[in-house]
């Protein structure tokens, strides 16, 4: 065989090779690089949905305000409207719509109260069990939800406020905060 022709064929071969690695490759980057995309780690964002028609739009600034007054079913369980906020949030992300888009404030009010106790206090209250709510709580603030929690709620129920875990702003009343924030272009989803 003429060396032109192994040179040729040679190449050819390495071609195929670069070719096909790269073709396995990049959808794993992919899968990966979209995994770490999500700001809260631990929650998945909403499933695809092929020719879904209503899709997060990152021109839009999603102002929201979400009022949880209910405690979980289970003392043991994470509050499952955080677990929805969370899944909302990374949705937004996964969905191209930049973090100074996504504005979440999350008001703790009523039975939701005992949801910004830190731990301690949360066992001493609920018979030794820590608050589930804890770790879901710290990385949505490190992804830039904010807390809240009704000042009435807190008096009411007798909570030390050097009990409210720091993440956790302490407001005088849910209904002037929840109020404030729409007056200020903030949405109200009840959870």
């Amino acid at each position: 065989m003429p060396k032109f022709m192994e040179r040729q064929m040679k190449n050819m071969w390495i071609a195929t090779v670069a070719l096909f690695a790269v073709s396995i490759g990049l959808p794993g980057a992919a899968l990966a690089q979209s995994a770490q995309a999500l700001p809260i780690p631990s929650v998945d964002a909403a499933i695809d949905f092929p020719n879904a028609h209503e899709m997060p739009d990152a021109s839009i600034v999603y102002k929201i305000v979400f009022d949880i007054g209910k405690a979980a079913p289970n003392v043991d369980d994470v509050n499952p409207g955080l677990t929805v906020i969370s899944r909302y949030f990374n949705t937004l992300a996964k969905g191209g719509v930049p973090a100074d888009h996504r504005k979440f404030v999350v008001v703790f009010h009523q039975g939701g109260t005992e949801i910004a106790l830190n731990n301690a206090a949360f066992k001493a209250r609920k018979d030794g069990h820590d608050n589930p709510n804890i770790p879901l709580m710290r990385s949505m603030k490190a992804a830039g939800i904010e807390f809240r929690v009704c000042g009435q709620g807190v008096l009411g129920n007798k909570f030390d406020m050097a009990t409210i875990q720091p993440e956790v702003q302490i407001d005088q009343w849910a209904m002037t905060t929840i109020t404030t924030l729409q007056l200020r272009g903030y949405i109200r989803v009840q959870m």
